[in-house]
């Protein structure tokens, strides 16, 4: 199996809402012809369950690798979620990645589930890796239920990277000592992104591990020429349905150190509030007009956007900054292929 030209760079298939998910398998295929060695899913509770469509985006495609970004501990019954993953695995010569996040706090909350918690994460992930050795499982009782015996067979013996997918500076840390690598989240600046290092080279070093034992994977909005619309809906609406999360932009917010005011400003503004559902899913172009004035230019400019050359620059800085790997988001492969181009040249440039 050849390797992808840019294992450095991947991308997002089915970038924010979607109707249409069979679209995930031309990016899929675009993104490999590309050269990209990654692409991931976010899963959606509607139409983008992540073991569904990573299966549809492996069968066609031969190189690229295929991860989740984010799944969660605690949707799956853990038998269910190792058997998923190792299916995968198997089915793609080894070609699938699990991210797992702990989900959004309001979620579970609607879903009937509880927060994850860090023992819970650490007991999930090694059952997981156990049950991919072929180990058994019996008589387990503990953050992750009651598991009295589970067997998946002793031929198993797959290998799966599995990446936290977040960016609170606590669960970097603890990502640092327990993950094969992080999965941040767009919208994080350089210094952001410097802060995200250290936290997750702390956590390693406290677990008598090396920082290079864990990737960084950091996710960069990419819209070339945007036209008005396009700022709108990809930037602007992506930052304002992130800051409508309870919990979720104040992460943002303390690794970026920004005004921890300007969100409070913003999710008490009567159009904010009056939003029924995520901002990116139902607000208008004349709403998203005036949320942008809400949101400081500061807080939209961690992003590429312009000429193909000025985002594939701002992609290759970015990697620089201290990334291992860029998840390029908020366009689809044939949108940003002219990125790639531009990358290419720059690679060529600098050998």
């Amino acid at each position: 199996m050849s390797q992808q030209e840019f294992p450095e760079l991947s991308c997002y298939l089915l970038p924010g809402h979607t109707r249409t998910p069979v679209d995930a398998l031309d990016e899929v295929r675009r993104a490999e012809d590309l050269g990209l060695g990654k692409a991931w899913l976010s899963e959606r509770f509607d139409v983008k369950d992540a073991g569904v469509i990573c299966s549809a985006a492996l069968a066609v495609t031969e190189r690229i690798h295929v991860a989740t970004a984010a799944t969660n501990i605690h949707t799956r019954h853990p038998m269910v979620l190792a058997t998923m993953c190792s299916s995968l695995h198997y089915m793609s010569a080894g070609r699938f990645e699990l991210g797992l996040a702990r989900g959004v706090a309001i979620r579970n909350q609607l879903m009937g589930l509880g927060t994850v918690t860090n023992r819970q994460m650490v007991d999930g992930l090694d059952i997981l890796r156990r049950l991919w050795r072929g180990e058994k499982i019996v008589s387990y009782e503990g953050p992750m239920g009651n598991l009295p015996y589970l067997s998946p067979g002793d031929w198993l013996d797959a290998h799966i990277p599995i990446y936290f997918v977040g960016f609170g500076p606590k669960s970097l840390v603890f990502a640092g000592k327990h993950f094969d690598g992080v999965h941040l989240h767009t919208f994080i600046t350089p210094d952001g992104l410097h802060r995200a290092k250290q936290a997750v080279q702390q956590g390693a070093e406290q677990a008598g591990r090396c920082i290079d034992d864990v990737k960084i994977c950091t996710v960069m909005a990419t819209v070339v020429n945007p036209s008005r619309e396009d700022y709108l809906r990809k930037i602007v609406a992506r930052m304002a349905t992130y800051m409508q999360a309870p919990g979720y932009a104040e992460l943002l917010v303390e690794l970026n150190d920004w005004d921890a005011e300007v969100l409070t400003q913003f999710r008490a503004d009567a159009l904010v509030s009056s939003m029924l559902g995520g901002i990116d899913s139902v607000a208008t172009l004349e709403q998203l007009e005036a949320l942008e004035k809400l949101i400081p230019q500061e807080w939209l400019s961690a992003v590429a956007t312009g000429t193909p050359e000025a985002c594939a620059r701002r992609i290759h800085e970015e990697l620089g900054h201290g990334a291992d790997e860029v998840c390029i988001h908020a366009s689809t492969p044939d949108e940003f292929a002219p990125v790639i181009e531009e990358y290419r040249r720059i690679k060529t440039a600098e050998a």
